[in-house]
């Protein structure tokens, strides 16, 4: 069997795979405590990709001293795979949070507390984004549809902090956030 091929290890309740060839540049980018809903999307979906996601969830399969030899291994194996996942994790975070956070006991553990820590303080952004698309200005020195991407980002980060806007008030703000067209444009002879 190549280091490539799928190993399965068989378990009273479930099978174990090891994790499929995941290309590495394609993880995220480190979290230094901004933006964390959009970082821990990120890595939900790279630990996915490397069918690791579950151990965010799964806790460990009960065992004892009088467990069968097929319980053990799948507890080995389940250990083996929790501290990849929480690896990942950590080197998902800079050097300054990762100090902070190398001493949690499963990535279980280490992901609950990150949510618990980031979503909270993350609860005032949704103010700060409100306020600044109301504090938005187009302006004639600017190209349009820059300023409307502008505009439209501010909108997704309000959804992305879960505060919904009707579009016709979507639509609205932005035609009200247009320049004055009371004043004649200059044509360029």
């Amino acid at each position: 069997m190549t280091s490539r091929d799928n190993m399965t290890m068989p378990t009273s309740t479930s099978v174990i795979q090891m994790p499929p060839p995941v290309n590495h540049a394609d993880r995220p980018n480190k979290f230094n405590g901004a933006h964390f809903k959009r970082w821990q999307q990120k890595m939900l979906f790279y630990l996915t990709a490397l069918n690791l996601a579950r151990f965010l969830i799964q806790d460990m399969p009960p065992s004892n001293e009088e467990s069968d030899k097929e319980t053990l291994i799948a507890v080995d194996a389940w250990k083996h795979f929790d501290y990849l996942c929480q690896n990942y994790i950590l080197n998902g975070l800079s050097d300054a949070l990762y100090g902070v956070y190398c001493g949690t006991k499963s990535a279980n553990e280490l992901w609950e507390t990150l949510d618990n820590k980031y979503k909270t303080e993350n609860v005032g952004s949704g103010k700060f984004v409100v306020g600044r698309l109301l504090d938005y200005v187009m302006v004639d020195s600017k190209s349009l549809m820059s300023q409307v991407h502008e505009l439209q980002v501010l909108i997704q980060e309000l959804l992305t902090e879960e505060m919904t806007i009707n579009e016709a008030f979507q639509l609205t703000s932005m035609i009200e956030k247009l320049p004055s067209l009371s004043q004649p444009q200059k044509k360029g002879n």
